[in-house]
């Protein structure tokens, strides 16, 4: 009876823990048996161009619900920087993609001195900038959709390297260094803590502002890097569309990913697996000829189930 009561626990918790994989799995089997050229290459690439940007965003996104907060103004940022794009390349590449990183520095300053500072809820500091970011990007573009035409861009958005999309490398750089980040340094450490316990890690003397602040300026600046890469893949800047709506994407990763919406945690390959699973899902319904409505109605399902298995594990 012992033994029972010490394992049982153990294995309830797997199945939260690891079925966001498991859903992967039976998703590609399903798909490999039932819809047409789904393993070619072609699609393959398709789908990881598709979902990269969204995993740079969710990775920043799942930074911030480690501490307890959230950030709603990502997609904003994305389209902030794609509007700022334009008005700089004339001075060379570097110098555009330096300013539209550095707009989203400013977004991430912004938010997280409102959050860390003046003590507003996440939701309602970044909620400010989910409106206005993208009002002022829409401004800054007059509205119009500006063609790209610069090839250094467009190789970082649509070029190959090794025979893979770039835009998947930096994906792939941006979940190592998130990654290291979390578990391998005293920043990762103190991000934590600050999500587990604020009070507690108030009292213990740690620099609980300055790590609110940095972790909302990171999360914008990855933010900013999907606006510049999604710019390079469509070869255009449209600050109306670019963007629109990623926050919910990032967060629904993050959260099938196994990230607690309590903080705490951050679940770096949980999150980049949520990505996955939804971009799937998505494929899927529309391979299958599904209207968009079912798709939402099945993610809106999927994250009431990831939310509920959360709370179930977080009560245990």
């Amino acid at each position: 009876m012992t033994t029972l009561a010490l394992t049982t626990p153990r294995r309830a918790d797997r199945l939260p823990k690891y079925g966001v994989y498991i859903a992967i799995a039976a998703l590609v089997v399903y798909n490999a048996a039932f819809t047409p050229y789904f393993l070619t290459v072609s699609n393959l690439r398709i789908q990881l161009i598709q979902v990269a940007p969204i995993i740079i965003v969710a990775l920043g996104m799942a930074l911030v619900i480690g501490t307890e907060g959230i950030d709603l103004s990502v997609g904003a940022v994305m389209a902030l920087a794609a509007a700022l794009i334009p008005l700089y390349l004339g001075y060379g590449v570097i110098a555009a993609v330096l300013v539209s990183l550095l707009a989203g520095v400013a977004v991430g300053l912004i938010n997280g001195a409102l959050v860390a500072k003046v003590g507003l809820q996440p939701i309602v500091a970044t909620l400010a900038l989910f409106v206005g970011g993208r009002g002022l990007a829409v401004v800054i573009s007059d509205g119009q959709l500006r063609d790209i035409r610069n090839a250094d861009l467009i190789y970082l958005g649509s070029g190959d390297l090794l025979g893979i999309p770039v835009l998947v490398w930096t994906a792939a750089l941006a979940i190592l260094v998130v990654a290291f980040t979390v578990r391998r340094t005293v920043f990762g450490r103190r991000l934590l803590a600050i999500g587990g316990n604020r009070p507690a890690a108030e009292l213990a003397g740690l620099p609980v502002q300055r790590v609110l602040i940095t972790v909302y300026v990171l999360c914008a600046v990855l933010a900013a890097i999907a606006g510049l890469l999604s710019v390079g893949r469509i070869q255009s800047s449209d600050a109306s569309s670019i963007g629109l709506l990623i926050e919910l994407s990032a967060i629904t990763a993050v959260v099938v990913g196994g990230t607690p919406l309590t903080g705490g945690r951050v679940r770096v390959l949980g999150t980049v697996a949520g990505a996955v699973l939804m971009q799937l899902v998505i494929a899927t319904m529309i391979k299958n000829n599904l209207p968009p409505s079912t798709t939402e109605m099945v993610q809106a399902a999927i994250i009431l189930v990831a939310v509920y298995a959360a709370r179930e594990r977080k009560t245990r």
